[in-house]
């Protein structure tokens, strides 16, 4: 089978073309990890895939909540958009728990 005019970028179950001995073959940029690309998958899509690439994570926000259970925010940015079907993003951003403790929550009713 030939991927000429059949390259597809990401996870495409419709991108195939019959092979060697009536069987499918993929010219998907996914069949690199699969090990099911056709022969010519390399020559012919010649673009090679790019994962995702993230920054560091940002500093933890402050609480949300001044007194009593809250939560807390951080995020990191996209340094290298995914290309070609490569390795999408991971999370970007991520919470978790906090309890506020500001010097006034004693004192309020």
């Amino acid at each position: 089978g030939s991927c000429w005019h059949q390259c597809c970028p990401g996870r495409n179950n419709a991108c195939w073309v019959l092979g060697a001995r009536w069987a499918r073959c993929y010219c998907d940029s996914y069949c690199k990890r699969t090990g099911d690309c056709c022969e010519d998958y390399h020559a012919a899509c010649r673009h090679a895939a790019v994962g995702c690439a993230v920054g560091p994570w940002g500093p933890w926000s402050g609480c949300s909540s001044p007194c009593g259970v809250g939560s807390k925010a951080r995020s990191r940015q996209v340094t290298v958009p995914p290309r070609h079907g490569g390795e999408p993003c991971p999370d970007l951003k991520q919470r978790r728990g906090c309890h506020g403790e500001h010097p006034t929550c004693g004192t309020a009713k």
